[in-house]
């Protein structure tokens, strides 16, 4: 029974000075493990690459990141590259990032997003138009609920709200868009989970660099799905922290019984292990 299951987006903030090969592993590894539980259907992946003001030395253009995520991602049916975050006036917390796709596929499908403390049934509501295919329909569950979702996100996803540079590849929402005749759906439960690997989580432990506040809303309202890299003991970083003490029953580590060297996933640790030479 799919309509007990929790429909996810799973949504990866960072660099990506440049994408490689391993985020988008990441991505895959964390959608099979997820489903492999029985409790998830994952609708989604968004990849958001950081700010130019972020600071990062050897920070490429926002633009040139974008570009080269988007073509990352050309040939997946389900993870797709959200410029919101280059587009602000300037860095934005991960926290904020996340609140942001909240508030936004709030009035993308009329939905209140449940949070992982308060889990809640999520009334869909919105007439899907035709459009069209949505972004998010690969290998996915096609029960008449997710497919009048994902309608939704598909038809809304593919209008332009704003002017930016013109980038013909990057697809913006319309947040004032007039989204149709209303009627209610049958009622599903949708979460967005934050995606990443163990060292962003190791880096919670750090004393200073994420303010607790953040830290509260990223795992105790949203959750975190954790990809191992290098080994890493996440028993023992989860153990560290007061607050991933706290919320560890909202943080899902992947098991990865192929031993995948998750190393190449950051493009910081790996000397840029990118999908072309150059």
């Amino acid at each position: 029974m799919t309509e007990n299951k929790i429909h996810v987006i799973l949504l990866s903030c960072g660099s990506f000075n440049p994408i490689t090969r391993g985020h988008i592993h990441m991505f895959e590894k964390a959608r099979e493990y997820l489903h492999k539980t029985g409790r998830f259907i994952v609708i989604g992946g968004i990849i958001s690459p950081v700010h130019d003001s972020y600071g990062k030395p050897g920070l490429v253009s926002s633009r040139h990141r974008l570009s080269m995520c988007q073509l990352a991602v050309q040939s997946s049916d389900w993870i797709r590259v959200d410029p919101w975050e280059c587009y602000q006036d300037t860095w934005q917390t991960t926290c904020s990032v996340l609140e942001h796709h909240r508030d936004l596929m709030k009035r993308v499908t009329g939905c209140i997003l449940s949070n992982v403390n308060t889990p809640s049934m999520t009334p869909v509501i919105g007439q899907p138009q035709n459009q069209p295919p949505p972004l998010y329909q690969s290998n996915i569950n096609h029960s008449p609920t997710a497919m009048k979702l994902f309608g939704k996100l598909g038809e809304s996803l593919g209008k332009i709200c704003c002017v930016r540079p013109h980038i013909e590849r990057f697809t913006f929402v319309d947040e004032n868009a007039n989204l149709g005749p209303a009627m209610k759906y049958e009622e599903i439960e949708l979460r967005i989970f934050l995606l990443c690997g163990s060292d962003l989580l190791e880096s919670f432990c750090i004393p200073g660099l994420w303010k607790d506040s953040d830290m509260e809303v990223i795992v105790g309202d949203f959750g975190i799905v954790v990809v191992p890299r290098d080994g890493a003991d996440t028993e023992k970083i989860l153990n560290h922290s007061s607050i991933l003490r706290k919320y560890k029953e909202n943080i899902l580590v992947v098991k990865d019984a192929t031993s995948h060297p998750m190393a190449i996933v950051s493009s910081t640790k790996n000397g840029h292990q990118g999908f072309t030479k150059g």
